[in-house]
């Protein structure tokens, strides 16, 4: 089998247009080609801080004018000056430049973007919905490019395969894919780019030096994620250059539903696979968004998106395992109505506990029990067991109410999601890695649901599934979720009435002894200093008053003197002190991650009102 190379549009010089995506090409190209030895794609030590370095110049000299626009968006005149808040289509403006900013750097920075974009306890609901439409497509890298590491991983292509088609079927930052035919099956072929781990290596440096920069601008209540943005990252997009790791995890969802007729899953050939080449069975279908074809062809489009929910529940709340890229082009219909699921190098994992407390959540949700959905943050890890209950309690029944209150299950899913994000986001909460990427696929899989039913209820969908099943899958004393609920709430008050009981018996004989204590005047009281953080700042200020009120009292009577030197080297600390009594006597405005934040009802909603209003539309509208 021959095959040449075809006229590629790629091999045209890429745009400068940060909004194209030939942008991403682009950085790859301009980092120079040093793969050699036995592992072409292996970054030597001194090439990937060679490169590190140069990188590093371009990614400060894209984001430095995006950082003081964000800066002088806060404060006046950047460093200092009254502190502002800015409004919804502020924060959108600037969630687009960095939109654009990150797809002109590159597939690295894309890949950042969206990991980005699953994390709403770190970034204003704009930036997460701005985020979310990043696209991980780029031009195809040309055949005789990608040929030598197709032949270097599986031997000649033309003594591999029976057939190879070199114009890929698809294209993104990492990889692209490939139809062949392999022992008479036709298949897809999916190709790690060459030089890509290179490239990743050198940007993962960068951001890791970034990282710091995003903990100073970052609300101190979201500096804990920023924090470990790198590593997670790092985790992350190496699992995705990791086909090997694909391949295992496709095997096991595939095996999951392997009695279920109506979901698909390719079959992964593992003679014809490694860590840079996934070779798998071609399962043809419709695209999943394409509704008027998919009307031609007869299929229930409802049907097909309570299959498409059902499977997603399955695979969070039962299985553990999930696929965690649901969008548009990953998903598809066969003639029969049958699911197919696409790309598995994005997945996520939930450990059983988890899974229960999600569960518990839910109820939480769909019953206003607040209690219930705070004790549920608090087992996933999502909260300081040490965080005050009140003030939350408060925070999460503001954002029920703006739902509209009483029964959750009539509003859609991404009301409650950007609910809860807007929540995530205002207050100390640290959401697991594994928990944001159920909050992104939440809200993407409920726009691709809506665009094959505009009718179809999420919420309503969930509360069927756990209905019928039970939380602990099918047990018949557990069926109902409301039966379930009904006995703990009545255990919970026969609980109470034994602790009332219990504490209207021993009360008096300790309140007697009390009072014994207090007539033999043998009371020892134990006084905590509440206020100390208040007394600390009070002293702060303090000092700051008295350095500048001495500076200037010097200042003065050295020009009393007439010692006209000596009072001006004696004047230049008195802007450095200005300062220094502006930043002690500066109140703190929004709300503060120690001690009690300053959050009322009244204030989150005036707040909410200055940022455009209701709640802000979640990621995913278009099944993006």
């Amino acid at each position: 089998m021959s095959a040449s190379a075809p006229d590629d549009p790629a091999d045209s010089p890429p745009s400068d247009g940060p909004g194209d995506a030939r942008a991403s090409r682009s950085a790859l190209d301009a980092v120079p080609d040093s793969d050699s030895g036995p592992d072409p794609d292996r970054p030597s030590g001194v090439r990937v801080a060679l490169h590190s370095l140069w990188r590093l110049l371009v990614v400060v000299r894209t984001f430095l004018p995006l950082f003081v626009a964000i800066a002088r968006d806060r404060r006046r005149f950047l460093l200092f000056g009254r502190s502002r808040r800015t409004d919804a289509a502020t924060r959108t403006r600037r969630a687009t430049d960095l939109r654009d900013s990150l797809v002109s750097l590159g597939p690295t920075f894309v890949k950042l973007g969206q990991v980005l974009s699953t994390r709403p306890d770190a970034l204003p609901a704009e930036y997460v919905e701005v985020l979310s439409t990043l696209q991980d497509e780029v031009p195809p890298d040309d055949w005789e490019t990608v040929r030598p590491r197709i032949e270097e991983e599986l031997g000649p292509v033309e003594a591999t395969f029976d057939e190879f088609d070199p114009d890929p079927i698809s294209g993104a930052s990492l990889g692209q894919v490939y139809t062949a035919v392999a022992d008479g099956e036709r298949v897809a072929v999916k190709v790690l780019r060459p030089g890509i781990r290179r490239v990743v290596e050198a940007d993962l440096r960068v951001v890791e030096r970034l990282v710091p920069v995003l903990v100073r601008f970052a609300h101190p209540g979201q500096r804990f994620t920023f924090e470990n943005l790198a590593g997670e990252f790092a985790d992350t997009i190496h699992e995705e250059m990791d086909y090997a790791h694909e391949a295992a995890m496709l095997r096991r969802i595939r095996r999951n539903f392997e009695d279920d007729p109506k979901i698909r899953v390719p079959v992964a050939h593992e003679g014809f696979s490694t860590r840079n080449v996934l070779t798998m069975e071609y399962v043809e279908g419709v695209k999943i968004d394409r509704v008027r074809e998919l009307e031609r062809m007869g299929v229930d489009r409802e049907a097909v998106a309570r299959r498409l929910e059902r499977a997603y529940i399955e695979m969070m709340l039962e299985h553990g395992l999930f696929h965690a890229d649901p969008h548009p082009g990953n998903l598809a219909v066969r003639s029969d109505g049958t699911l197919v699921f696409y790309d598995f190098g994005m997945t996520g994992r939930i450990d059983s506990a988890t899974r229960e407390h999600m569960y518990e959540f839910y109820v939480g949700v769909a019953t206003d029990d607040i209690d219930r959905v705070i004790d549920a943050f608090v087992a996933m890890g999502a909260l300081d067991p040490a965080a005050d209950r009140a003030l939350m309690r408060e925070a999460f029944s503001v954002a029920i109410d703006r739902l509209g209150g009483g029964d959750v299950d009539r509003y859609r899913v991404r009301q409650l999601v950007s609910e809860f994000q807007a929540t995530l986001y205002d207050f100390p909460l640290r959401l697991p890695q594994d928990l944001a990427l159920v909050v992104r696929v939440s809200t993407v899989l409920e726009g691709v649901c809506r665009t094959l039913a505009p009718e179809f209820d999420f919420i309503e969908e969930v509360t069927e599934y756990v209905d019928e099943r039970g939380v602990d899958g099918g047990d018949e004393e557990d069926s109902s979720v409301r039966e379930r609920v009904a006995r703990e709430y009545a255990e919970d008050a026969a609980d109470q009435f034994r602790a009332a009981t219990r504490t209207l018996l021993t009360v008096p004989p300790k309140l007697s002894r009390v009072l014994g204590l207090v007539e033999r005047e043998n009371v020892q009281v134990n006084v905590v200093l509440a206020g100390s953080e208040a007394f600390e700042s009070f002293a702060k200020k303090v000092v700051a008053g008295v350095l500048l009120a001495g500076n200037l009292l010097a200042v003065s009577l050295l020009f009393a003197l007439e010692n006209g030197v000596t009072a001006g080297v004696a004047a230049l600390g008195v802007p450095p002190l200005l300062v220094l009594c502006y930043a002690a006597f500066r109140r703190e405005r929004g709300v503060r991650v120690r001690g009690n934040p300053q959050f009322t009802r009244q204030g989150m909603r005036a707040r909410r009102d200055e940022s455009g209003g209701g709640s802000p539309s979640a990621p995913g509208e278009n099944g993006d």
